[in-house]
């Protein structure tokens, strides 16, 4: 049996720029919070950064459930593919590896039509998705580009798929991430920094009452600094939080250089309890534990930071959101056992892993 082939359906992500805008917005102001409320020791602002991200969570998740329950009703849809490539693209380390496939997708009553995805597939079971064999998948019927492979099928669809011949389907393949999908990766980027700045101008008068309390001036010399700035960093210090940003070309995700810089922390502060640690591509903020506080706090310079850049690249590569991708890593251990979480947000949605104090992970949370 010969498929022949046509053009590919289209698809467009109005949703996902309007998501995107909100979950940048959600992750700016909820960590300017965090740093301003524990530098200017305003409680109620510190709580809401913590707060925030899991009431848009709960919303985000709620909204969401008329769409799950639609795509619910709807029985997905089965059709042929024939593999045109396959490259592994990460979790080697493990025993399943996600795999960048492109498949030329044939349904029997629309024309064909090439799709690409990242699927995880057992090692032991590579062997079988060879280019050119021919495959039974699924994918939503008003979601095309969403395939998936059947590693299962019925045996009407095996007997189907062993017989059967896919011609190549011409043009571009579709994705996850299409022509819009850059519109809202810089979406999310801009809602991210207006979330952050409208925090930092709205209590503005606070930092600078909380800088000039803290550096005087003196007829003597200079006071002590709690702010240094090189070429490639710039670390801010204060009894209640430690901020450090990295310049141009840097990233925290380079080996050693997460924790040279909690380790760089530890010299402008007597305290070493610390309520959360939150790490993004560049900027990295550390709250403090107040004076005899009563909440669980933890040691930042035992955190397992060298299994922190495979837990980023675990979370973007198996966890299906698509990209461009943002990443957060927030550590904290408000419910009394360490935990280190990893957020990534792009395309498809949001998604998150959790990992134990040893940088195991223990649950994922794929996106939907």
């Amino acid at each position: 049996m010969t498929i022949t082939t046509g053009a590919p359906p289209t698809r467009t992500t109005p949703a996902a720029v309007a998501s995107g805008f909100l979950t940048g917005g959600v992750i700016g102001a909820s960590l300017a919070a965090l740093v301003v409320g524990g530098i200017v020791g305003n409680a109620p602002l510190f709580v809401t950064g913590l707060a925030l991200p899991a009431v848009y969570g709960l919303l985000f998740h709620l909204a969401g459930a008329p769409r799950r329950a639609r795509e619910a009703a709807l029985a997905p849809r089965t059709a042929l593919a024939m593999i045109e490539s396959q490259e592994a693209v990460g979790g080697e380390a493990t025993s399943d590896v996600a795999v960048r496939f492109e498949l030329t997708v044939a349904p029997d009553d629309v024309p064909a039509y090439r799709v690409a995805f990242t699927q995880n597939i057992n090692l032991v079971e590579l062997p079988d998705y060879r280019p050119r064999g021919v495959v039974v998948v699924q994918y939503p019927p008003d979601r095309p580009w969403r395939v998936r492979i059947v590693k299962r099928p019925t045996p009407q669809w095996e007997e189907r798929a062993a017989g059967a011949r896919v011609d190549s389907a011409p043009g571009p393949a579709m994705v996850g991430e299409t022509l819009e999908s850059s519109v809202v990766g810089f979406v999310t980027l801009l809602a991210l920094l207006l979330g952050a700045a409208g925090v930092v101008l709205l209590f503005r008068a606070d930092l600078f009452d909380q800088d000039t309390a803290a550096h005087p001036p003196s007829a003597t010399g200079p006071s002590p600094s709690v702010s240094s700035t090189s070429s490639s960093s710039t670390t801010v210090v204060s009894s209640a939080s430690a901020t450090v940003a990295l310049g141009p070309d840097q990233t925290f995700l380079d080996k050693g250089e997460l924790r040279r810089a909690v380790g760089s922390l530890a010299k402008g502060t007597n305290t070493r309890a610390a309520l959360t640690v939150v790490v993004q591509e560049r900027l990295l903020s550390v709250v403090y534990a107040p004076t005899d506080a009563q909440a669980p706090t933890f040691d930042p310079d035992l955190l397992p930071y060298d299994r922190f850049p495979a837990l980023v690249k675990e979370a973007r590569s198996s966890l299906g959101v698509g990209s461009p991708q943002t990443w957060q890593i927030t550590v904290e251990r408000l419910t009394g056992s360490l935990t280190v979480r990893v957020g990534v947000t792009g395309t498809e949605g949001a998604a998150s892993l959790e990992a134990d104090a040893q940088g195991e992970v223990v649950r994922r949370t794929p996106a939907h």
